[in-house]
């Protein structure tokens, strides 16, 4: 595991100072004293969840290498990969290193580095059918429940619309920016980690509850098409107004 992703760390820092909390970026050290600073301090909190998925979201990708990049996450500056019992390839290849070492017969392995692209290539192809094969079933379940309404957590916004992962199932799926255009037009402000309504200045942001309808199950593409219950949460939020006076 290397370093945070400096592209994503700088915009995630200015995100999180808008809800108050400081982020020291000036080197792998701080980062690492203020991500777990920064755990501890949203514990409880309404940003707690948004800003725990984004954090996750700077950390660099693990990779097999040759090369000793240590494991920025446990603070380790020599660091290999061991899983036991064993269960990956790797795990084998470190086995017979270290084996010609305690026999004092080592030879360098010259094809080492691309065995160890080669394993992280398949790890990243096991992850994706993985997923591809946990969406299939979350869109075959979700298709007994079309036309129903469920409160969700939105765990995703880009230009075209905003994800949902809905509080009861986990299941996520896309409300797509063109299902809004009835309540309004919706621009995609991507420092804020945010959709704003042009008109309304309704904000639709990573970490908010809303309220959703399945419309699409679509198993072929493995997608699941939600739709904002507009009339529901603009019905709670006048439920929170403070009441005027009566006029007499």
């Amino acid at each position: 595991h290397d370093e945070p992703d400096e592209a994503k760390l700088v915009p995630f820092a200015a995100f999180a100072k808008k809800f108050g909390h400081t982020f020291d970026t000036s080197s792998p050290e701080a980062i690492a004293i203020s991500f777990n600073q920064l755990l501890k301090d949203v514990h409880g909190l309404p940003e707690q969840h948004v800003l725990e998925q984004l954090g996750i979201r700077t950390m660099s990708k693990a990779k097999y290498t040759s090369e000793n990049i240590g494991h920025y996450g446990l603070g380790f500056e020599h660091y290999c990969h061991f899983t036991s019992p064993i269960r990956r390839y790797p795990d084998v290849m470190v086995h017979r290193i270290l084996f010609d070492v305690l026999n004092n017969k080592i030879q360098p392995d010259k094809k080492l580095e691309d065995k160890c692209k080669h394993a992280s290539e398949r790890e990243r192809a096991a992850m994706e059918a993985e997923r591809a094969s946990n969406k299939y079933k979350q869109v075959q379940y979700m298709k007994n429940f079309l036309g129903e309404d469920f409160e969700g957590v939105i765990s995703g916004v880009a230009s075209f619309g905003f994800w949902v992962e809905t509080v009861k199932h986990k299941c996520e799926g896309l409300v797509s920016i063109n299902s809004l255009l009835e309540y309004d037009e919706f621009r995609h402000v991507e420092t804020d980690y945010c959709l704003v309504g042009q008109r309304s200045g309704k904000k639709f942001r990573m970490g908010d509850k809303v309220t959703i309808k399945v419309v699409a199950a679509n198993l072929t593409k493995r997608q699941l098409d939600y739709e904002w219950v507009v009339a529901d949460e603009l019905g709670a939020e006048k439920e929170e107004m403070p009441k005027g006076k009566k006029k007499k």
